[in-house]
């Protein structure tokens, strides 16, 4: 189904919590996977489910759509990209329309209960980045950010948004391995330092020798973080 407006439900998968369930995650995976498809990798790596006591995780699924970066073939991205690549104009029409599609996922955990700061939104690759767009221009009031090897473009729209904003902003957790090659290590640098610039607290992880990948040590360091935000 091709994203054309709000009414797009995503697929998703979920990981309920152990106990009482009192905050909710969403995980928004890399271009050409789905949710089940980082959950499992998640769990490859951890030897374990990505889970909390208190934490539902949700894993949507992007809709399949023509992708650019593959000549207009069909892929389950988030949005389109002109190129892969930190110098070149945002695909901002797509962007928009997710955004939209994810909100309704937001909404939905608020009506079933779970306060707006008591949501987190975050991603692996072109995941974290829909994560910045979601949370830095439509809900600054969400408990908090994390992007993983992922990247703004020079002039991002998240950068416009955030020059206008005079309020509290939600914390950015970010982390990108120095030997990954699709995403260069230095773009997920400078995203960092012109975000912090804008008023983001915000702490760049590097993991040294990790390529365009999940490891261990990252998500081990992310769920700390997450319980620091969501506390049981």
């Amino acid at each position: 189904m091709a994203a054309a407006s709000g009414s797009v439900r995503l697929q998703r998968c979920m990981v309920s919590p152990a106990g009482r369930h009192s905050a909710s995650l969403i995980f928004l995976h890399g271009s050409g996977d789905s949710g089940q498809g980082l959950r499992t990798w998640i769990e490859q790596v951890l030897n374990q489910d990505f889970t909390f006591q208190h934490v539902k995780v949700i894993y949507p699924t992007a809709p399949p759509r023509p992708y650019t970066p593959l000549k207009g073939g069909f892929s389950n991205v988030w949005f389109d990209r002109f190129q892969i690549s930190n110098d070149c104009p945002e695909h901002l029409e797509s962007i928009d329309v997710m955004c939209q599609v994810l909100t309704d996922l937001i909404d939905g955990e608020v009506r079933s209960g779970i306060k707006k700061n008591r949501i987190l939104v975050g991603g692996f690759s072109m995941g974290g980045c829909m994560a910045m767009h979601l949370a830095y221009r439509n809900h600054q009031d969400v408990a908090g950010v994390f992007a993983l090897s992922s990247f703004l473009n020079k002039t991002s729209a998240v950068y416009q948004a955030l020059q206008k904003s005079d309020g509290v902003l939600p914390e950015l957790f970010q982390c990108h391995g120095t030997a990954d090659e699709l995403v260069l290590h230095s773009w997920g640098e400078e995203t960092n330092s012109v975000l912090k610039s804008l008023g983001v607290r915000t702490k760049f992880h590097s993991f040294p020798g990790v390529y365009h990948e999940l490891s261990k040590a990252e998500l081990e360091k992310l769920k700390s973080w997450i319980l620091t935000k969501l506390p049981d």
